[in-house]
């Protein structure tokens, strides 16, 4: 298949097609419906200036819209035939309407054309992640609440510090997906903007409209300096895989809680043992792999930024071929947070405390802090009560543990989860999406 760039007279060497163009063409395949729907509103601008008249206009998008079924179907298959997803739609619509099928590209370049379906991608799978996000925080919220009072020991230094609760525990999670979600809603805005018309960088001569595309999009807004929409590229997906990495940290942070947790050495939850695996060596071995894997997954999100950074950051201002990779990072990013989510809600369905071995698990000296607290209540300074406690610690008795919990009445402490603080904001968080 003849290359949009191809050249009478010129024939390219078999190992540049090789080296540069994938295989199987899977993220651009991926990509192809928002290249269309991207095509669709090019064309209607098109329309808007006078470049296509209504019948040139009625049969593209007739056209594009039967590419988006074969594909939805599975019957518009890149792999082999073509260099890219923007070439097979050209192609196909040359095929199929001749000179008409020509006039598609007027005003723009594949560089824009890749930028702007990268952006609507974006942008959908974004809201996809929120709403997964969203139906997380709500699991964890549930499961906070059931146990908000059941006591498990906290630890600083990985050692025991002082009393919590699961309710805690779980909550404190809650609250991580509320600002994670803060930082999703960041990348989303600053995806949120056409770069559409910017051509290869440098603008064309053909007098388009830009907002008009910027409105049939559903962008906030277009993006002005037609160099920088080509030097956004690679620093957008970063930003964005940054944002899915801090997400990303705080589903591996439960993982390896609840893999150490649930260890024989600590026992505090049991775990349904169907998200297990076995040995093919040892027979009593029930193995969390699948946390295990979204653990090492956290440092495959992080890797993907990093590729992106490194080969983005010496790069010469425009357009460079270097951002290829980042198709692959973003899509894969996408794919693995996404993925995480919905493994770490299963986990919070089929988990619970084991409450007898959490009340055994605590030592004397967990309640330190407490019983210094107990003496500054009956007007002796914190520091001396710090240095009696210290010096008698042998003498410290476990106290009742649900009474112990309820008396910790600062926010946020284990008497004072404020669990109706985070049911508000997911409400609206929920709100926000549906309202979108």
């Amino acid at each position: 298949m003849k290359k949009l760039w191809q050249k009478t007279g010129t024939k390219t060497a078999k190992i540049v097609h090789k080296y540069i163009i994938s295989e199987n063409l899977t993220e651009d395949q991926i990509l192809l419906p928002y290249d269309i729907i991207a095509s669709i509103a090019h064309v209607k601008m098109l329309n808007k200036i006078k470049i296509l008249n209504d019948k040139e206009v009625s049969n593209i998008i007739g056209s594009l819209k039967e590419i988006y079924k074969l594909n939805e179907m599975g019957n518009f298959q890149l792999a082999g035939k073509y260099e890219d997803c923007h070439s097979a739609i050209e192609n196909f619509l040359i095929e199929k309407l001749g000179d008409i099928g020509k006039k598609i590209h007027t005003g723009r370049s594949r560089n824009d054309q890749i930028l702007v379906a990268i952006r609507l991608y974006t942008k959908d799978k974004i809201k996809g992640l929120e709403k997964a996000s969203l139906s997380l925080a709500k699991q964890i919220l549930k499961f906070s609440k059931k146990y908000e009072f059941v006591a498990m020991p906290g630890y600083t230094h990985t050692q025991q510090a002082m009393p919590s609760s699961v309710g805690q525990w779980a909550g404190n999670f809650i609250e991580a997906l509320l600002d994670d979600l803060k930082l999703l809603q960041c990348a989303f805005s600053l995806n949120d903007q056409n770069p559409l018309g910017s051509a290869s960088g440098f603008g064309t001569s053909i007098n388009i409209d830009r907002e008009e595309t910027t409105k049939l999009l559903n962008f906030a807004k277009t993006q002005v300096n037609s160099l920088y929409c080509q030097n956004s590229r690679g620093k957008f997906e970063s930003f964005t895989i940054s944002s899915l990495s801090q997400l990303m940290m705080t589903l591996g942070k439960i993982a390896n809680d609840i893999i150490w947790f649930t260890s024989y050495e600590f026992n505090f939850f049991q775990i349904d043992k169907s998200l297990t695996t076995g040995s093919s060596i040892m027979p009593q071995k029930q193995n969390l792999d699948i946390l295990e894997v979204l653990r090492a997954n956290v440092s495959v999100i992080m890797s993907y930024d990093f590729q992106i950074k490194t080969a983005y950051h010496n790069l010469f201002s425009g357009y460079n071929k270097d951002l290829k990779i980042s198709k692959h990072a973003l899509i894969e990013s996408f794919n693995i947070t996404l993925n995480s989510i919905n493994v770490i809600e299963t986990v919070f369905k089929k988990i619970k405390p084991n409450i007898n071995k959490l009340k055994k698990s605590f030592s004397k000296d967990i309640f330190a802090t407490d019983l210094a607290n107990e003496m500054v209540s009956k007007g002796i300074p914190f520091r001396e009560a710090y240095k009696q406690v210290g010096e008698n610690l042998n003498k410290i008795k476990i106290p009742d543990l649900q009474k112990n919990l309820k008396s910790k009445i600062s926010l946020g402490a284990p008497g004072n989860l404020g669990l109706n603080f985070y049911e508000k904001e997911l409400l609206k968080n929920c709100n926000e999406i549906i309202n979108f």
